[in-house]
């Protein structure tokens, strides 16, 4: 307003013509622009100084898994898997969430592990799979203590189905081939039927080739916890680790991934994390973990005479069955 009082002010006066004042005007409409381009600059800037900081910090961080020089190269294992007397603390906790736990299990059997939240059930597993080293103690797979041998190796011979299905924005043929991108077309089609996969597939418009969008969403909570199957039974590992594989699913779809949990199961060490103590009972040997303690260890009809911890966390879960078999 006052570049235009004072334009028209000379303009009045005979000192500036009337085609300078437009041209001035014109030339002040178009600096707008840039300026306001120049203060959301200055926003980016900040924002994208600190993010560099963020991912800076990122890359300076080193792994707290080091393999050990000469770590030993282990092809395919037996299965032998081996919990010797197992303690561990968190980085910065004062807690120990594991205390002296020992447990074996032997090639193709199965071992389930159960206890209330927070006793230590998932921190076996993270152990497992070498996301962190025990404080004391050691495991060890087919005799041979985990940190003596190559990360890679280790993980190359665990086949992993989590509580959440770790599903990826892509088609379903590479979520499935996340497990073995070398995968023959057979194999592929295999695990699709030994997952149960091929029946949903036939309702999708493009089968393989469809979809599944960010997180999986586009498919049921049933169908994405078949496609982690299918990516675990094409990976043909020997140890295969379930953490609470039916949680979050309702009563149908649990009921129809038993069958296909059943035959990835089939001839693999088997690891089961559960606090559903009715999905545990056919294993070979359970675990009952208090605190990070082991409180009981045998198989399911021992810990049922016993009448211990185990006992009556079944019978909390007694009714559902009861139930269950009504309904049936």
């Amino acid at each position: 307003l006052m570049v235009i009082g004072i334009g028209t002010w000379e303009l009045s006066q005979g000192r500036m013509s009337l085609g300078s004042l437009l041209a001035f005007m014109a030339f002040l409409v178009q600096l707008y622009g840039p300026i306001r381009s120049l203060a959301r600059l200055v926003n980016r800037l900040h924002a994208a100084s600190a993010g560099a900081e963020r991912i800076i910090e990122l890359l300076d961080v080193r792994p707290t898994i080091r393999e050990r020089r000469g770590a030993r190269r282990l092809e395919r294992a037996a299965g032998e898997v081996e919990l010797r007397r197992v303690s561990f603390r968190y980085p910065e906790s004062p807690r120990l969430a594991l205390l002296d736990v020992s447990a074996r299990v032997e090639p193709r059997q199965t071992l389930a592990i159960v206890g209330a939240s927070g006793a230590g059930k998932s921190t076996l597993a993270k152990l497992l799979l070498r996301f962190y080293d025990p404080l004391a103690g050691a495991i060890a797979l087919d005799g041979v203590d985990l940190r003596d041998l190559r990360v890679r190796n280790l993980r190359a011979n665990v086949a992993l189905v989590l509580q959440e299905t770790l599903v990826f924005d892509g088609t379903i043929r590479e979520n499935i081939l996340f497990g073995r991108p070398d995968a023959s077309p057979g194999e592929l089609a295999a695990a699709v039927r030994a997952a149960d996969l091929d029946e949903a597939l036939e309702l999708l418009p493009d089968g393989l080739d469809t979809r599944v969008g960010q997180k999986g969403r586009r498919l049921s909570g049933g169908q994405r916890q078949r496609i982690a199957i299918a990516r675990a039974m094409i990976r043909d590992a020997p140890v295969l680790l379930l953490d609470e594989p039916t949680t979050g699913l309702d009563a149908e779809s649990s009921r129809r991934i038993v069958d296909p949990l059943r035959r990835l199961m089939d001839g693999r060490t088997t690891i089961v994390i559960s606090h559903n103590l009715l999905t545990v009972r056919d294993a070979d040997s359970i675990l009952v973990l208090d605190r990070g303690t082991v409180a009981e260890h045998g198989p399911h009809d021992e810990l049922i005479a016993a009448d211990g911890i185990y006992a009556r966390l079944y019978r909390l879960h007694q009714p559902e069955e009861l139930v269950a078999g009504g309904a049936g």
